[in-house]
């Protein structure tokens, strides 16, 4: 018997070509957890006698000579805000601790078809809120790079499963940079696709005109490979664009000669210097390739951070109205109906999540809503023009994905705005709706890693795919 692989297209070829059975493979990853997980706390739910008996229907499968899709017996990490039928979801909140869904999210379907095996559900910030994996109910995640720093957030539980060896591909949610910053953070791909190209159905909603999900790789070609698989239109997502996913493995060899690679003209400031360098030398490595390098400006930048924390919070309070102690998860008795709702939202949500609420609730309210709640959608439609205009100019920018590498554990969690300005580069996309991913270049201060974002327009995907899988070429 073969050693495992260490990429998804390779263990799949390898199950499919019977030179490794995919209980083989489960097992061995599943080693991996029990060697490591109390280290990291990347799950919050390891499932491993589901895990078993997925990979040994696919085992018989192949046996039988029956068709088996193009994941077939790669273990997956699932971010713990999709829904699992039957299986715990909780938001690594308390208030859903213990709901398990009646249905799968189309993502978990679609995965499931394409014979990949779900191994857990991963930590994550309480409802996506944060950006260290330091706000869930259940325990911080640390990064597997270095255990006394953060992995990012808040799909750092997704991140440092693969970065930890737990699963080679894991799945994330992507608000405000909650995919590309833990990838960034933990030394591995993380993809945020256009909005509408990837189904949100069964995705417990956080900030539903942002919310994106997507992959967390060790390579770009398997992040094409799960894009290809998750992505495409969802007659159950009224927000999920009527085409089909568009082909990114095919592009991977195309390489950048002749494209125009956008820079920022003004950087803002906070960046590390080692970042910095990093950029510099991933701006080198394409021109070498035969890109062209544009300097290009996004004024309204400065202004992202202001907007998403206007128009997030306002469509969370919206969304978490329906965590009220009546139809799923923890509700504490009362004396009446109306203090029964205060006292199981006082004890079911965190710090992060009542101030995120309360801020939306705010910003939502009779005689504020068009100082900040509309103001901020006028700014979401600058930021969507500066954006426009630059891509007149090139096909790609560049950017780092963290102004910094990962931090220590409690660096930041007394201070909010701190948190929230690691954020300064991935959120202007999730304003825009378009495609981002954050690709690893390199290392920069205490030895950890550094992520290169690439940005493309809407439905950018192929382009942006080549240049990334030249950057880890030239990586």
């Amino acid at each position: 018997m073969s050693s495992i692989p260490s990429t998804a297209s390779e263990i799949a070829a390898s199950v499919i070509a019977k030179r490794i059975t995919a209980r083989a493979v489960i097992d061995d990853y599943l080693s991996r957890i029990d060697a490591r997980e109390s280290d990291i706390h990347a799950f919050n739910l390891v499932m491993a006698q589901e895990a078993r008996a997925q990979a040994d229907a696919i085992d018989a499968d192949i046996a039988a000579g029956r068709q088996v899709g193009p994941l077939a017996g790669v273990p997956i990490a699932i971010k713990d805000n999709m829904c699992t039928h039957g299986i715990e979801t909780t938001c690594s909140s308390k208030i859903l601790e213990g709901w398990k869904p009646p249905y799968d999210a189309t993502v978990i379907t679609r995965l499931r078809t394409a014979g990949a095996v779900i191994v857990g559900k991963t930590n994550m910030d309480e409802f996506a809120m944060g950006s260290s994996t330091e706000n869930s109910a259940f325990g911080s995640t640390r990064n597997p790079c270095d255990i006394s720093r953060v992995p990012g957030g808040s799909s750092g539980g997704s991140a440092a499963a693969v970065a930890a060896g737990f699963s080679p591909v894991s799945l994330g949610s992507d608000t405000g940079g909650s995919i590309r910053q833990p990838a960034a953070m933990c030394g591995v791909v993380g993809v945020k696709p256009t909005y509408g190209l990837v189904s949100r159905q069964g995705i417990v909603a956080f900030a539903s005109s942002l919310d994106q999900v997507g992959p967390f790789t060790h390579t770009v070609a398997d992040a094409a490979l799960m894009m290809e698989v998750i992505g495409g239109h969802d007659p159950l997502d009224s927000t999920s664009l009527p085409q089909p996913m568009p082909s990114l493995t095919s592009v991977l060899g195309q390489g950048v000669k002749g494209m125009r690679i956008g820079r920022l003209a003004d950087m803002p400031d906070g960046c590390e210097p080692e970042v910095l360098a990093r950029m510099d030398a991933a701006y080198v490595a394409l021109q070498a390739a035969g890109a062209t390098i544009v300097d290009i400006s996004l004024p309204s930048l400065s202004y992202c951070l202001t907007a998403y924390y206007l128009v997030a919070p306002a469509e969370a309070s919206s969304n978490l109205a329906r965590y009220d102690g009546v139809r799923y998860g923890m509700r504490v008795e009362t004396g009446d109906l109306h203090s029964m709702y205060g006292a199981t939202r006082a004890a079911g949500f965190g710090a992060e999540v009542k101030r995120r609420i309360m801020l939306g609730t705010y910003a939502l309210s009779a005689g504020y809503f068009d100082a900040y709640y509309g103001k901020a959608l006028k700014v979401r439609r600058l930021i969507a023009n500066d954006f426009a205009a630059a891509y007149e100019k090139c096909d790609v920018i560049l950017t780092p994905t963290s102004p910094t590498v990962a931090f220590p554990l409690g660096d930041k969690t007394s201070d909010p705005l701190t948190m929230y300005l690691c954020d300064i580069f991935t959120i202007p996309t999730n304003l825009a709706g378009h495609a981002a991913m954050s690709v690893p270049f390199g290392t920069g201060a205490h030895n950890m890693p550094v992520g290169v974002q690439v940005l493309a327009p809407a439905l950018g995907e192929q382009t942006m795919f080549r240049v990334a899988a030249e950057l880890e070429r030239a990586s």
